[in-house]
């Protein structure tokens, strides 16, 4: 379908935001010109999905209010520009009007393009789009240097281009992105595959991210859900634009439960894009068990504007703030659980291997699996460790992506985070990564040697050469 007869309106750009963006840029610029020059540049945002613990400032942040809208949307060359700070579920609003959806969309509504970008960022069409920073354009980045400089694959800040993705705001923030989008069709057919054995299940994503298709139907998304090495899934998701009946998981019924089933063959579901795309927010995958909103008792009263993860996320910080779930095992004369929330990669083939440690290892399920396959190949003569140095995953190789988010039992006597470690040195031993949006206990000679060592140390004297804005290692594991 074309944007008009989808929308009523003809495919021309959407109204300009330019005006209202430039505003923004300048109060941005006038909030950074007020923080005194001893202090760590941060912004003021109120939220995030970050998930580690950071030292409060009592220096003012960046005001980023005015970064927070799609500036503008090209249906005919399927590209928009959208503000640093515009978060999914407002670019998805904009773009799905028009048939278009960014090439990868992060499973939560509150996620922010530029955050995105800078943390990274991933989603099922990762195995063949790649991860949210490849299908940017340019960025204008605000340096530590107090500049906003506008950085391009070739351009005179290329090496920056190259090293923001994961920098997570240590070398910079994007006050503007241009990105490419890509058409969907208003639907998405899915097939919930079942596996009984986890090698069967690596094999089969390696097959499909090859093949980009499964038992001669294609594949345009593809994820997945370990619940116990006997009981896992692959779900296949296929867009089309037939009409037809769809499932709807924004209320009594549970997403992630819908997935599973006994019998051999596939189970078939439907859902429109827009559900599609957001099939994981209402119940934040299945951490919402954790508040008592998979209880259909609770469920049942439970205001449907609430089910959603934002939501969930203040009820964390609540947590967090005053201690309530240690509280809570101190009452039950249990020591404070340790928290791991993870997501790490490793290569197709040692899949099955970390699933097997982490299941024997870790009492912690389900976990989320999401194949994913760098989009740009590495050209002839490139050193592809180094073609996105801050998160130097191999071009040429297939990665799966495992999610898991919850706590564990502490051991009285032991250090401070004993499972998260083991993981690490687990994902170290596979040739695997792990994302920093969450605790980190490397030191500091391995931490270096994982993200960026002197590429980033070069990038952060050259772009923030007075050191206002705090480091990687400061920020991902020290916590400040």
């Amino acid at each position: 379908m074309t944007a008009n007869n989808r929308t009523g309106r003809s495919a021309a750009k959407t109204e300009s935001g330019w005006p209202a963006h430039r505003a923004g840029v300048e109060r941005l610029l006038a909030s950074y010109r007020a923080i005194p020059a001893d202090a760590n540049v941060r912004l003021a945002k109120k939220t995030s999905n970050l998930f580690r613990a950071r030292a409060k400032s009592t220096a003012p942040g960046l005001d980023v209010s005015g970064l927070e809208h799609v500036i503008e949307v090209d249906p005919v060359a399927k590209t928009a520009d959208v503000a640093g700070m515009t978060t999914y579920e407002n670019l998805v609003a904009a773009t799905l009007p028009y048939g278009l959806a960014p090439l990868v969309v992060p499973q939560l509504k509150t996620i922010t393009l530029g955050g995105a970008v800078t943390g990274l960022g991933i989603e099922s069409t990762s195995f063949r789009n790649g991860l949210p920073h490849e299908s940017v354009l340019e960025i204008d980045i605000l340096t530590g240097a107090g500049e906003i400089v506008t950085a391009t694959p070739n351009g005179e800040h290329a090496d920056l281009f190259r090293g923001f993705p994961n920098s997570y705001g240590t070398l910079g923030y994007s006050t503007r992105l241009k990105i490419k989008l890509e058409t969907v069709q208003p639907f998405v057919e899915l097939r919930h595959i079942r596996f009984r054995d986890l090698r069967e299940l690596e094999q089969a994503i390696d097959a499909i991210v090859a093949a980009r298709s499964y038992d001669g139907e294609p594949v345009d998304y593809l994820d997945g859900v370990v619940f116990d090495a006997g009981e896992s899934y692959l779900v296949l998701g296929r867009q089309t634009d037939e009409p037809g009946p769809v499932s709807d998981y924004t209320g009594m019924d549970i997403f992630y439960r819908s997935i599973q089933h006994e019998g051999p063959g596939p189970k078939r579901d439907r859902l429109t894009i827009h559900d599609y795309l957001w099939r994981w927010d209402t119940d934040w995958f299945w951490c919402s068990r954790a508040f008592g909103t998979q209880n259909p008792r609770i469920r049942r009263f439970w205001p449907k504007r609430y089910l959603r993860s934002s939501f969930y996320w203040k009820l964390i910080a609540l947590d967090q703030r005053y201690g309530i779930a240690d509280r809570i095992e101190a009452r039950k004369g249990n020591a404070p659980r340790e928290r791991v929330v993870q997501d790490i990669e490793v290569p197709i083939e040692r899949t099955a291997e970390f699933l097997d440690w982490f299941l024997a290892e870790i009492p912690i399920e389900p976990v989320w699996l999401c194949p994913l396959q760098l989009r740009e190949p590495s050209p002839v003569g490139d050193d592809s460790a180094r073609r996105w140095p801050l998160y130097p995953i191999d071009p040429e190789r297939t990665y799966v992506n495992v999610g898991f988010w919850s706590s564990v039992p502490t051991v009285t006597g032991r250090p401070e985070g004993v499972a998260n470690r083991e993981i690490e040195r687990k994902v170290s031993e596979l040739d695997g990564h792990k994302s920093l949006y969450s605790d980190a206990f490397y030191e500091r000679e391995e931490f270096s040697a994982l993200y960026g060592g002197d590429h980033y140390t070069d990038l952060k004297l050259h772009y923030d050469p007075n050191q206002r804005l705090l480091d990687l290692y400061a920020k991902a594991v020290q916590r400040k």
